[in-house]
């Protein structure tokens, strides 16, 4: 089929179409993404490009009946320039007024939808210590702001929005930025299940998808899963006792619902963090602080990362390794099948949030207390000693091969298939 090229006049005729759904995309994330509480503090992280957008989630926080909105601006242009102007010391320490603007908007109850647009390449070249050392910083040293988030006391959502850069990376057939970004959005709104005429129905419908792969998960207590795959993965993930497979919704310690992801698609768990052994190989790139990793394997051992090598991209890899000792263990392992949207889409968008929810992932450093019985109850320590994984990071690297293979074990020996091929194979 021959696709009808696009010109910069149907793409400026077709952003003014978009412009109502731009608006119930807005209330998707206010409504159901941080599920904004009446006169509840609203903070928006958001690229400077994007400033249209953000005005547009700002109107809509505001009808929703947030008592007040803070907009927090970034830019990967003024980031590229301070990581090559300034020396790597200064990226140890995060400003005390961000420290106290972060912190005291976390204990005040905000919630905190992130916008993420950013180019792909923002920081290529860039010493990858320096970026990795401010996020170290900033999950080290906003300890309420981190905890917020971490615990889920404060609702958080991500959603994106193209920025030219990133847009021209998705799709570099296009010699026009007006056009890139138009039809990035187009995407955007097709996979997080945005651009119908009601989609806050249409979450709710989605959300009710994940409920029987949760019960069949949460019902077998695996003790371990087995993923083999062509490409070389031959890994086995211990899981806890009292590990619980979450998706979906979440929910903060008081029942509140909200989704931390638009889109996603994942069923999600915190494994054992001391018992993960074997091979895993990359299926998709990993794009971390504008940086590229492209084809990598790590090995564990015990559940810790004793090797590793990357042909793109080895030093950002050794960079997110030596952030701590938690960042060499799991904190996370996630189910996706290859039948989603965006696996569907054929669009590789260079960007976890949406990358990750196209394929199963596993995640370097720390584990979610949601994914352990009592994890709400429990502190830091106690988590750690459950062997939920502790770490100043997060980072999601995609697995999820065509042929990825799955079998979940329980503790007396049965096997049971979980994926066969790429998607479930239990059903």
């Amino acid at each position: 089929m021959v696709v009808a090229k696009i010109t910069r006049e149907d793409a400026r005729i077709g952003m003014s179409k978009l412009v109502p759904q731009l608006e119930r995309y807005a209330d998707l994330i206010v409504r159901k993404g941080v599920n904004v509480k009446r006169d509840q503090e609203v903070v928006i992280r958001c690229p400077v490009e994007r400033a249209d957008f953000c005005r547009i989630l700002v109107a809509r926080a505001y009808a929703a009946g947030a008592g007040h909105v803070t907009v927090i601006w970034g830019d990967d242009v003024v980031s590229r320039l301070t990581y090559e102007n300034v020396a790597a010391s200064w990226f140890e320490q995060t400003p005390e007024w961000q420290r106290v603007q972060l912190d005291s908007l976390a204990e005040a109850g905000a919630c905190f939808i992130f916008v993420e647009g950013a180019d792909p390449a923002a920081l290529k070249g860039i010493d990858p210590a320096k970026p990795a050392a401010a996020s170290k910083a900033q999950n080290t040293q906003c300890r309420a702001f981190r905890h917020g988030l971490d615990f889920n006391i404060n609702p958080w959502c991500i959603a994106g929005a193209p920025v030219a850069a990133w847009a021209r990376q998705v799709f570099p057939d296009c010699e026009d930025d007006e056009v890139a970004v138009y039809r990035l959005w187009r995407a955007i709104l097709s996979v997080a299940r945005a651009d119908g005429e009601d989609p806050e129905a249409d979450w709710e419908l989605h959300d009710a998808t994940f409920e029987k792969n949760l019960r069949f998960l949460n019902g077998k207590h695996f003790d371990r899963l087995h993923y083999t795959s062509e490409n070389g993965t031959d890994l086995v993930v211990g899981l806890n006792p009292g590990g619980i497979w979450a998706g979906g919704r979440g929910e903060t310690p008081d029942g509140h619902p909200f989704f931390p992801n638009i889109p996603t698609e994942e069923v999600f768990t915190s494994p054992d963090c001391t018992r993960v052994d074997g091979i895993v190989h990359s299926a998709l790139p990993l794009i971390h602080h504008g940086n590229r990793v492209d084809r990598f394997w790590l090995r564990f051992e015990a559940g810790r990362v004793v090797d590793f090598d990357a042909e793109v991209g080895r030093a950002t890899l050794q960079s997110i390794l030596d952030t701590d000792e938690g960042a060499r263990r799991l904190g996370e392992a996630a189910l996706i099948s290859k039948n989603t949207p965006i696996r569907e889409s054929e669009i590789l968008f260079y960007d976890t949030l949406y990358d990750e929810n196209a394929s199963c992932h596993l995640a370097l450093g720390i584990g979610f207390a949601e994914c352990l019985e009592g994890g709400y109850d429990m502190t830091s320590a106690e988590l750690q000693a459950a062997h939920v994984n502790h770490s100043a990071t997060h980072v999601d690297f995609m697995i999820g091969t065509d042929d990825l293979d799955i079998v979940g074990i329980t503790a007396d020996g049965e096997e049971i298939p979980v994926f066969v091929n790429g998607q479930w194979g239990w059903e």
